[in-house]
Formats: C-alpha cells, sequence, structure tokens
C-alpha cells in the first residue's frame, strides 16, 4: 500500500516539474499559447426562400411501332348517304326472312402486319431534387446555404463565438 502511495505522490511531482521547468527554461518573450474553447449554442433563423436543385436523368428503350393498314378505299359521298325510312324496312324484312343481323357489320381494319412494324428509340427525361438552396436571415444578416432537406419556415443553426487572436509565433520545440 505504501508503495502505491509513492508511486502516486512521484507522478503527480512529475506532471506538476515539467510545467514550471518549461516557464523557467524558456525565453522571457516567449507566451505560452493557450486555445480558447468555442462558445456554441443552438439558435433558429428566419427562411426566407427554398429553391431545389434537381438532377435530371435521361433514359431510353426501343419499342416496336406499328402504323395501322389502311382500310379499303371509302364509297364516293353519293352512295354514302342514310337509307331512307322505306329502304330501312325493306332492309328489316328482308333480315327477317334470310336470318342476317340488322346491322352491317363494320368495314375490317386489316391488323398490323410486320411490313409496317419498325423499332424507335425512345428518349425520356426525370427530375428528381437532390438539393435545396436555402436564403435565410440570422440576427439581421442574410446568409445561403445547400441542405440535403426543405427545411421549411425556421432553420436551425450552430452559432459559435471565439475571440479572434493575432498570428501568434510558433512553439519551441520542447
Amino acid at each position: 500500500m505504501r508503495r502505491l502511495l509513492e508511486l502516486t505522490l512521484l507522478g503527480m511531482a512529475c506532471c506538476a516539474w515539467q510545467p514550471a521547468m518549461a516557464q523557467e527554461g524558456g525565453q522571457s518573450g516567449d507566451r505560452i499559447r493557450v486555445v480558447p474553447v468555442e462558445n456554441v449554442r443552438i439558435d433558429y433563423a428566419q427562411v426566407l426562400r427554398v429553391e431545389p436543385v434537381y438532377q435530371t436523368l435521361r433514359a431510353s428503350r426501343t419499342e416496336e411501332r406499328c402504323d395501322p393498314v389502311p382500310a379499303e378505299k371509302q364509297k364516293p359521298a353519293e352512295q354514302r348517304q342514310e337509307p331512307g325510312v322505306f329502304s330501312r324496312m325493306v332492309d328489316s324484312v328482308k333480315g327477317m326472312f334470310s336470318h342476317e343481323q340488322d346491322a352491317p357489320s363494320p368495314a375490317p381494319v386489316a391488323p398490323a402486319t410486320p411490313e409496317n412494324c419498325r423499332l424507335v428509340q425512345v428518349d425520356r427525361q426525370f427530375q428528381r431534387p437532390i438539393a435545396y438552396d436555402v436564403d435565410y436571415v440570422y440576427k439581421g444578416t442574410k446568409y445561403r446555404s445547400r441542405l440535403a432537406e426543405d427545411p421549411g419556415n425556421r432553420l436551425r443553426v450552430r452559432v459559435a463565438v471565439t475571440p479572434w487572436e493575432a498570428e501568434a509565433p510558433p512553439l519551441p520545440p520542447p
């Protein structure tokens, strides 16, 4: 136990002795450099404007496009007139005896064939926000920062105050 106490006292004496020796051995013009601790607090600033910054992504793919084959040429205008009441009655009577449908079927549109199909490259463009340029005011001074998220109406700011010191001469080697 006594040995432990002696070692502890010896260690404390060494710690106290070295700074005293550094002061005695140093020149009278040398200054000891002290690094001040930052005074930090959190406050809020008023947001003036938020502008999203977009990233533009481009993609392309190949699609098959087919043009419809034109149907048979239509009849001239004079032959396409609506049938009158009398001709409709005659057509319906004919239909009853021949067991045909009332409504004539529309002209079939020919299905697309490989002759009128082609491969087309389709380009697409997408935009997504990747950052936000934020203008804000803190204590009457306007600032601008780029942030990852939209801050809303108020922005938390870190306020750090440290005293300014002129460039101190370098410390002498120990």
